[in-house]
């Protein structure tokens, strides 16, 4: 049975950093490329951020860029999102994604 499993989130401060842990079992998903996303509340969900299964690659939304670092290890199926330099409005629940599988999310809270 596949799971994803987010983690780390929880309230700060803004300008404060967090780091998000997804972890994927169930299969081998580390010849895949895995990605966070998130969804504010009232707004549709959007893409955060994503890694090639041979990190070689990211790409972050712009909204995010500077900030935010994904990263992965496949040793464990695990993948990263550390946000530094946090703002109000990055408050949101993030889910990460790999395939079709999605987790069910951990919530981020931003104080201004």
């Amino acid at each position: 049975q596949v799971q994803v499993v987010e983690s780390g989130g929880g309230l700060v401060p803004a300008g404060g950093s967090l780091r998000l842990s997804c972890s994927a079992s169930g299969r081998a998903f580390s010849m895949y490329n895995m990605a966070w996303y998130r969804q504010a509340p009232g707004k549709q969900r959007e893409f955060v951020a994503t890694i090639t299964w041979n990190k070689r690659q990211t790409l972050y939304a712009d909204s995010v860029k500077g900030r935010f670092t994904i990263s992965r290890d496949n040793a464990t199926d695990t993948v990263y999102l550390q946000m530094n330099n946090l703002k109000p409005e990055d408050t949101a629940i993030y889910y990460c994604n790999v395939q079709q599988y999605w987790g069910k999310g951990t919530l981020v809270i931003v104080s201004s």
